[in-house]
């Protein structure tokens, strides 16, 4: 059965690398001032708020640090532009709302699962301190900053979840047909004899759940996407 720590950063993964349909961020280096230092500056307007350039380089090298890292092959930018996006449009629907805070132990309880789940900690003795500190320097963050970063994720988590999950419900009908139509195919190519249903409709269940909400976010984002304003400026563009 699978746990609840690995379903949260299943639903998390589908969140950070969901990709909704935006024009291409035509982005390009930090321009320059007379005396050599780099310029912020504006590449985005969602609602009002404002997406800065160094707000896109941080969510790219963010990526680094997702144990489930989904769209190779697709261009990295354009993925950071649309969960910088994404989730500022959430964060926008979360204001006003009552949500219980997250915890320091939950915060705590999720950067452990992070220090293990994460492919590229499997050199880089993540298990220590010394060793993770080490690794997220590498990657251009510290502990805390990962920690607050995480933590903001974890909130939006719970909020989709709040808004979602509750309505959710997955009858004894559909994890029959996933068992029979998806699961003994699998098994049968795999020449694996498969598991009783009974051992495995937990699990099913929670797959379909993921399924659905995924679904549901999709739908929901997009809604916002739509009914609200969302502009991507070009190089050299100035807002008006």
């Amino acid at each position: 059965m699978a746990t609840r720590s690995s379903i949260r950063f299943l639903l998390l993964a589908m969140l950070l690398c969901f990709a909704g349909k935006i024009a291409p961020a035509q982005t390009s280096a930090k321009p320059v001032d007379p005396r050599g230092e780099s310029i912020d500056r504006i590449i985005a307007i969602v609602n009002g708020q404002i997406i800065l350039q160094s707000d896109l380089d941080e969510e790219i090298r963010f990526a680094k640090l997702q144990p489930y890292r989904l769209g190779f092959g697709k261009n990295l930018r354009e993925q950071a532009m649309s969960r910088l996006i994404d989730r500022t449009l959430i964060l926008q629907q979360q204001q006003g709302m009552g949500q219980t805070p997250i915890t320091d132990a939950e915060v705590d309880a999720a950067i452990v699962d992070l220090r293990k789940d994460l492919p590229a900690c499997a050199h880089a003795s993540c298990e220590t301190d010394e060793g993770w500190t080490k690794f997220l320097a590498g990657v251009g963050f510290t502990p805390k900053e990962v920690r607050e970063r995480w933590r903001l994720r974890l909130e939006v988590l719970r909020f989709i979840e709040q808004r979602f999950r509750a309505g959710i419900r997955i009858s004894e009908a559909q994890i029959e047909e996933f068992y029979k139509n998806t699961m003994l195919p699998q098994y049968a190519q795999q020449k694996v004899q498969p598991p009783p249903l009974e051992a495995v409709s937990a699990r099913i269940e929670q797959v379909l759940l993921e399924q659905q909400v995924s679904v549901l976010l999709d739908q929901w984002l997009k809604t916002l996407r739509e009914q609200g304003s969302v502009r991507i400026l070009k190089d050299g563009e100035d807002v008006q």
